[in-house]
């Protein structure tokens, strides 16, 4: 399926949401229009009134809900409770304990009991007073619900890596573009300045021509082979499973290990690579494309409850032209990191022709050049996207004024695709050749096969 040219990354495109409740959704626009005309006229409204600052009326706040509340779930629903713009009244997980936990943290914060508990996302999806929701589900679970919150129209901040497989994100792309919700993934590196610098030195040209990105991500590690347990009480178990296999509990297969089963995710590699391959599509402007070429090795557990890789190594070749910095073309190159000798660290190190430099957190940036992570843009220089507030609120800001996030649904598509890719690349054993415009392979139907995940009767996208 040919794709829509990616929005220019340093403006947003014109709203195209339609309002689904006319009092608050009428609010919200009225308010973002008011903001631009504020910039001339300043003593118009007052900045609480626009959600800006002081108090918010609750009539006037961003009605969300939580769909999922494990660890990443409920840091994600404490950090918009504690903005003032937003109101949050239901939360929804297929453990009872999880969601009973939130919305006792919930209430407490409100000083109420009005938060309703679910466990069916459909039948939080039925309530007509939400306006967004966050998502953070086991990577099985994220096309389903996002797909079926776009259709009732409601924005959604949902974590990362976007899906499963390609065309389950491709669902989901086509989607949020359809009904015209507003979508912001929990990558949240590109919020910070860090990175921002280390991908705008990248794009204005200061490493000169880049051939090659080299992504570090954490090496993985085997399991035994757990037994078979009871369902703990109050976990619905076969909700959980939901589109996957039917397979026996196990405590070792549900909540944050899941990331190690093929079944459910794709280990580190997918677990990473939707931060750190985001970052090298960010600095090298390949946010809408993908490679031509895929080759890449592997170690998959023979035994245990774990199969996915532990170690892995990738090599993405992109054609020339692809990156508007690499006019040769470049390769991007996957690799977990070895901590014993230190010779792939963790985060992104591009290379040009003019030098190098690395990004990764805890605010590490190194580079060939002295005094770059310093150096200012020029005045004909352009800049990147930044993110005001952090990333939550950047989300919350483009509730209101229906611009485009920082972390668009397609940059986070393209960036996923490449570790997908190479799972199967490693599956396989051998080199694949991508079409990216028509995200199927080059006259290779097993490698196609590889692309789609069977689900289970009752459940599709």
């Amino acid at each position: 399926m040919a794709e829509k040219p990616a929005p220019d990354p340093t403006t947003a495109p014109e709203p195209t949401t339609t309002p689904r409740n006319i009092t608050r959704r009428s609010f919200i626009k009225s308010a973002a229009s008011v903001a631009v005309g504020a910039t001339l006229f300043p003593s118009i409204v007052p900045a609480s009134a626009l959600g800006l600052g002081g108090t918010v009326a609750p009539s006037n706040r961003i009605v969300m809900a939580s769909i999922g509340l494990g660890s990443q779930g409920t840091g994600n629903m404490k950090g918009f409770l504690r903005n003032n713009r937003v109101q949050i009244v239901a939360l929804c997980d297929v453990d009872q304990g999880n969601w009973e936990n939130g919305a006792t943290v919930v209430n407490e914060t409100y000083g109420n009991k009005d938060c309703v508990g679910y466990k069916d996302f459909r039948e939080l999806l039925e309530r007509s007073d939400l306006d967004a929701v966050s998502i953070a589900l086991p990577d099985h679970w994220h096309s389903i619900p996002a797909i079926a919150a776009a259709k009732k129209g409601l924005d959604m901040y949902a974590e990362k890596p976007l899906a499963l497989t390609i065309p389950e994100g491709r669902a989901m792309c086509d989607a949020v573009d359809r009904y015209g919700v507003v979508w912001q993934t929990g990558s949240w590196q590109r919020s910070n300045d860090n990175f921002r610098h280390g991908c705008e030195m990248v794009r204005n040209g200061r490493l000169g021509a880049i051939h090659t990105v080299k992504v570090g991500l954490p090496t993985g590690k085997p399991s035994a082979a757990f037994p078979e347990m009871p369902v703990p009480n109050g976990f619905d178990y076969d909700f959980w499973l939901g589109p996957a296999p039917e397979a026996p509990y196990t405590q070792k297969r549900c909540h944050w290990n899941f990331r190690w089963i093929l079944d459910y995710s794709g280990g580190q590699l997918t677990d990473w690579a939707a931060h750190h391959c985001d970052i090298a599509n960010w600095g090298m402007g390949t946010e809408s494309t993908g490679p031509k070429a895929v080759r890449g090795k592997g170690d998959f557990p023979k035994e245990g409850l774990w199969n996915a890789a532990t170690q892995y190594y990738v090599e993405l070749v992109y054609a020339p032209g692809a990156s508007p910095v690499a006019p040769k073309g470049f390769q991007i190159q996957i690799r977990n990191s070895t901590k014993a000798t230190n010779d792939w660290p963790m985060g992104v190190r591009f290379e040009g022709e003019d030098g190098w430099l690395h990004v990764s957190r805890n605010n590490t940036y190194t580079s060939s050049i002295e005094g770059l992570q310093d150096s200012k843009l020029g005045p004909n220089e352009r800049p990147l996207y930044r993110s005001n507030g952090g990333h939550s609120q950047n989300f919350l800001d483009c509730v209101r004024t229906r611009k485009a996030t920082i972390a668009p649904i397609q940059a986070a598509h393209h960036a996923i695709n490449l570790a997908h890719l190479g799972n199967i690349s490693m599956q396989l054993e051998r080199e694949i050749k991508w079409d990216p415009e028509a995200e199927r392979f080059v006259n290779d139907p097993e490698a196609d096969r590889k692309l789609t995940r069977a689900m289970r009767q009752g459940w599709h996208v």
